[in-house]
């Protein structure tokens, strides 16, 4: 695909010019041909050199708000009765974020070779996963892509608002337990040597608790490049190891039955995969691939292999109860109310409100978590360094005591 300058003529004769996507000169004469352009001239415009960027950091990233915007806009254009073409370049024109406006382009150029909207969208995987291509798909069949889309912002926007409540849960403890833990390394470093140094003229045995803590700090002056290479190491190892199906299942598993985070693993699990599953659902896309798309977009390998239990079991005549029943990673209220949708025939509106309770639910798991986890997280604090200080406070007392 490269980037062409064009210009031509209307059939009314009026003069245009614009700049489109194609893979050859042909191929953009045959699209503008079909708008009712006859080209007269175009240029190859010259790639921009990329340059250097983080990973994560750099403008190949696009992020989820910057989707919903455009899915919500290009929904609001196309209930308006603008066509796809006219949607695309408008809001590629507008994109605040020029990897997403080149993206964009890209779509458009394929749309106008004659590829379906969802076919442009599956090109470009990183932006949009297989549940917006698919419920895109479903969308532009049914003729209903406006509905469709408006459903896939709001699905997205739950997504992000669920992800913003675990992340908010889980970065308050590590950003403590890890400012903690730079602090002893400090302290037993850098500190506690000098102290060593004067207890050391004192002549005299110094108290058990002073004597373990300078032993520590020993340890950890002595041997600091062995401690980090270790710890790098095993980062690496478990990196290596938690790659592989066994380690990451394996991890996953622990994380479900961990006593403080695991229930909200598990609600967290239960809510994204009822309110994923209900949009497809709801949107037309059949049940068997819509599990196979949850399956992928789960993040938990235990829950993925539950997921596919249920798909082996419907393709074989059952229900989607049974299998969720026999994996014991989905409670029992869910599976029944699951039984009730199926036997109903209103699967994906019960789907819908098992997500809306379990989101109330998340809600509620990440304030106990976080009022269990402060005060915990202040003993531990007030634990290991007061006993630091304690320890090394003890032979001053000592001599104090003694002189006095």
């Amino acid at each position: 695909m490269a980037t062409f300058t064009w210009e031509g003529v209307s059939r009314n004769g009026t003069s245009q010019r614009g700049t489109t996507r194609s893979s050859s000169r042909e191929s953009l004469a045959t699209s503008l041909r079909k708008k009712g352009i006859r080209l007269t001239d175009a240029t190859e415009a010259k790639e921009e050199k990329k340059g250097f960027s983080l990973p994560g950091l750099g403008p190949g990233k696009v992020p989820e708000k910057d989707i919903v915007i455009f899915t919500r806009q290009f929904a609001t254009m196309i209930d308006a009765g603008l066509p796809l073409v006219q949607c695309l370049e408008i809001l590629a024109s507008q994109a605040e974020n020029p990897a997403f406006g080149k993206v964009l382009q890209q779509v458009k150029a394929d749309v106008e070779e004659g590829a379906t909207y969802a076919d442009a969208l599956a090109k470009h995987p990183k932006i949009f996963n297989n549940l917006y291509v698919n419920m895109v798909a479903a969308g532009e069949a049914g003729g209903i892509l406006d509905v469709i889309l408006n459903r896939l912002a709001a699905y997205i926007e739950k997504a992000m608002a669920l992800k913003r409540q675990v992340k908010s849960a889980m970065t308050y403890p590590a950003v403590v337990v890890t400012i903690a833990i730079a602090i002893i390394g400090v302290i037993m470093v850098f500190v506690i040597p000098s102290f060593a140094k004067m207890f050391g003229s004192f002549g005299a045995t110094l108290p058990l608790p002073t004597r373990m803590v300078i032993a520590m700090s020993n340890f950890m002056t002595h041997n600091i490049l062995y401690i980090i290479a270790g710890i790098a190491g095993f980062i690496w190892a478990f990196k290596m190891w938690y790659a592989t199906p066994v380690g990451r299942k394996v991890v996953h598993r622990t994380l479900l039955r961990a006593p403080i985070f695991g229930i909200l693993i598990r609600k967290v699990a239960v809510s994204k995969f009822t309110r994923t599953m209900s949009t497809l659902m709801s949107s037309g896309v059949p049940i068997i691939t819509g599990l196979d798309i949850v399956a992928k977009t789960s993040g938990n390998a235990v829950v993925e292999e539950a997921i596919g239990a249920v798909a082996v079991s419907l393709k074989e005549g059952k229900t989607m109860a049974e299998p969720l029943a026999e994996t014991n990673v989905f409670p029992p209220m869910v599976v029944q109310m699951i039984g009730v949708g199926e036997k109903t025939g209103a699967l994906d509106a019960m789907l819908s409100k098992i997500a809306d309770f379990y989101d109330e639910e998340v809600d509620t798991a990440v304030s106990a978590l976080t009022a269990m986890l402060e005060p915990l997280l202040m003993l531990f604090l007030g634990t290991s360094i007061g006993f630091i200080i304690v320890a090394m406070y003890l032979p001053i007392f000592k001599v104090a005591s003694v002189v006095g």
